[in-house]
């Protein structure tokens, strides 16, 4: 995970070089080029600076510096500026997510930065400078799209459905969401309460993009994720069974699952937002099988699997 941290101020450059050396961590600072620090201190720790505010004195903030600035913050920038980058040799840094997620940016201020350094170890993400992430590359318009589905699709039924998100630690995958009835094909009243299975998308394919056998380990393990949310969240005390729709079904039925078919209708429209989902997150990989399906198990079955 890139660490991006803004630097505006003698003091804040003071506070971040002290709590990224504490932690034996190494960050992008984001620095303007009026900045009036020990810029060398920071490349002699290892750290990559980075351009922040109206790009300008580039040479003057290398030389500060002791190593080459190819990069800059563009938030805040207009498009004038933005262009200007490019005939200055620099490459805007990727936008920042809004919380740890593998291979993304994340952006904290110096006052933050001691906790949540302690926290993101605890959780088991390794923060870099942005240069060294792997794969890093220009963005693209499928960037932007993921960008546009995850804001506009993803957040919004979070928001709708009350989606408790479990995918905190690095390689957690999963979400689930308290329902207080059962929809078909489960083999339950209409109003028995269940728990609908969702996947940390952005997060799924990240992990698959680098390690299939991984991935699938990971998956084990977000099921305990769950298993312990059933006992411990009181909005899903009274789930009664655990079921996902997915075209992963096949490793679910393998892990005891019981699979469901989808009506037709229901199925195809599925299958149409895994479409989308796929391309929206730019992933090539495709499950082996083609036909969403339910997957479910009671609530005591799973439990006792997972649990």
């Amino acid at each position: 995970m890139g660490l991006t941290v803004p630097v505006g101020s003698g003091a804040e450059w003071s506070t971040a070089l002290a709590a990224l050396g504490d932690a034996g961590v190494q960050a992008t600072l984001l620095v303007p080029a009026s900045l009036d620090a020990d810029l060398r201190a920071a490349t002699r720790a290892g750290h990559e600076l980075a351009g922040a505010g109206t790009p300008r004195h580039v040479t003057r903030l290398e030389a500060a510096a002791g190593q080459a600035v190819t990069a800059w913050d563009a938030a805040g920038l207009g498009p004038a500026d933005v262009r200007r980058l490019a005939g200055l040799g620099l490459h805007p840094l990727p936008l920042p997510a809004r919380r740890a997620e593998p291979g993304q940016v994340l952006r904290v201020p110096p006052s933050e930065l001691a906790a949540t350094l302690g926290h993101l170890k605890a959780l088991g993400f390794r923060a870099v400078p942005v240069r060294a992430l792997p794969e890093l590359r220009p963005g693209t318009p499928r960037d932007l799209l993921s960008h546009l589905y995850q804001r506009v699709v993803e957040d919004r039924y979070a928001e709708r459905s009350a989606l408790i998100d479990l995918s905190g630690r690095y390689d957690a995958v999963m979400k689930v969401a308290p329902l207080e009835h059962a929809p078909d094909p489960l083999p339950l009243p209409r109003a028995t309460p269940t728990a609908e299975l969702h996947l940390n998308s952005a997060r799924l394919v990240g992990l698959a993009s680098f390690n299939l056998l991984g991935t699938y380990r990971a998956y084990q393990r977000s099921l305990k994720d769950v298993a312990r949310a059933l006992k411990e969240r009181p909005e899903l005390h009274g789930a009664q069974a655990v079921f996902a729709v997915t075209l992963f079904h096949g490793p679910l039925e393998k892990s005891g699952f019981q699979l469901l078919d989808l009506p037709p209708a229901r199925a195809r429209l599925y299958g149409l937002g895994f479409r989308l989902l796929r391309m929206a997150y730019g992933t090539t990989r495709t499950p082996s099988e083609g036909t969403p399906k339910m997957a479910w198990l009671p609530r005591d079955e799973f439990l006792k699997r997972y649990g």
